[in-house]
């Protein structure tokens, strides 16, 4: 285990790194061909970023690759920062991330220079439930809200069977073995839409700005959604926050939402999602959406992740721009859609979202 208190350094993933920075580049727009499932797309393509979006991308690796037998899709979730820096670099021909480029430190400025001087594709195509997830022996079921879940990660609350625990489960046997938070120790989206979460719905409790670097100086840490995920397992006391597929046979709380406690669900995540508004001031080609965490409706599960797909409006090469728009195309597909849901566990984009996403995809072309 280690704690952060410093940004991750890039750290390329896949052998084919020796790609032109040059990635991406603007120029006056013409047709390219979407062939993600006529078979004819062929070639190498890199890219990667959100670990919570790789159950995802497998599925749409399989599905992509199955139609189009000349080309290979590598996928390296290395965590939503190191995408998105491996993207504006020129790494990586697309990236995945669990949340939007950033104003901040002239990101989104970065990703627009990458492209040529066009704004960037940015388009939600995973969407999930981050679970609260925990390992504590004899506590089968935990009932937690948002004031009490920031309070134990920001470590006020050190025990288990503290009275603020114990007044939302008056069922269970809950010990005093100390809690232990687990948080990621890289650049994660997850983080990021934990602490967003932790602001906007603690009451107060949650003191820090939403980051997606861990705000709070020591402590036990995982690297990706994996380490976390271990790192948890591997604890007694210990709680952490993962992306709900992959929590495996870890304790999932349920969170307080207005009057009820709800379990993670794919649904209540959408729900939340296509009712939160757009981030402002964006160009057209990019959907970035400001999720309302504090949405009491019935059913709502507001503690969650939209995962984008990043890429570029325009290439320098007819390959990579059929390679980039088939497989995003498939991606925000209704197919590609149900893929994830099935292999992941995430819900489909709303059908306004969806049909939107896939317009903005069907723009890439090459300059």
């Amino acid at each position: 285990m280690k704690s952060t208190s410093v940004r991750r350094a890039i750290v390329p993933g896949i052998a084919a790194l020796t790609l032109a920075l040059s990635a991406c580049g603007a120029g006056n727009e013409s047709s390219s061909t979407d062939s993600s499932s006529s078979g004819s797309v062929s070639g190498t393509l890199n890219g990667g970023g959100s670990s919570a979006q790789e159950s995802a991308q497998a599925a749409w690796k399989a599905g992509f690759q199955g139609a189009n037998s000349g080309a290979t899709v590598n996928y390296d979730p290395v965590g939503s920062g190191t995408g998105r820096e491996n993207f504006i670099n020129g790494a990586y021909k697309f990236a995945g991330s669990d949340s939007a480029l950033s104003t901040d430190e002239g990101e989104l400025d970065k990703a627009k220079e990458a492209c040529g001087g066009e704004d960037p594709i940015e388009v939600p195509a995973y969407v999930s439930p981050i679970a609260v997830v925990y390992n504590v022996q004899g506590v089968d079921n935990l009932q937690l809200d948002a004031p009490t879940i920031a309070e134990i990660f920001a470590g006020k609350i050190t025990k288990w069977n503290d009275p603020a625990i114990a007044d939302q489960n008056p069922d269970a046997k809950l010990p005093s073995t100390t809690i232990t938070p687990v948080h990621r120790s890289d650049d994660s989206g997850t983080t990021n839409n934990f602490t967003d979460y932790l602001e906007q719905a603690a009451e107060g409790k949650w003191t820090y700005p939403a980051d997606s670097i861990w705000p709070i100086k020591g402590g036990e840490a995982g690297d990706g959604t994996s380490g976390l995920v271990a790192a948890v397992k591997a604890g007694d006391g210990t709680i952490g926050y993962a992306d709900e597929s992959q929590a495996g046979d870890l304790g999932v709380a349920s969170i307080k939402v207005g009057d009820s406690y709800n379990a993670p669900s794919a649904e209540g995540a959408a729900q939340v999602l296509a009712n939160s508004p757009r981030v402002s001031g964006r160009a057209d080609t990019d959907m970035a959406i400001e999720v309302d965490r504090k949405d009491t409706d019935a059913g709502a599960y507001p503690l969650m992740l939209t995962s984008y797909l990043i890429a570029c409006q325009h290439y320098d090469t007819q390959s990579d721009a059929d390679l980039v728009k088939g497989y995003l195309s498939y991606a925000v597909s209704t197919e590609g859609q149900q893929a994830a849901a099935t292999q992941a566990g995430s819900a489909p984009l709303d059908s306004k979202l969806q049909q939107e996403a896939a317009a903005i995809v069907d723009k890439i072309a090459v300059k």
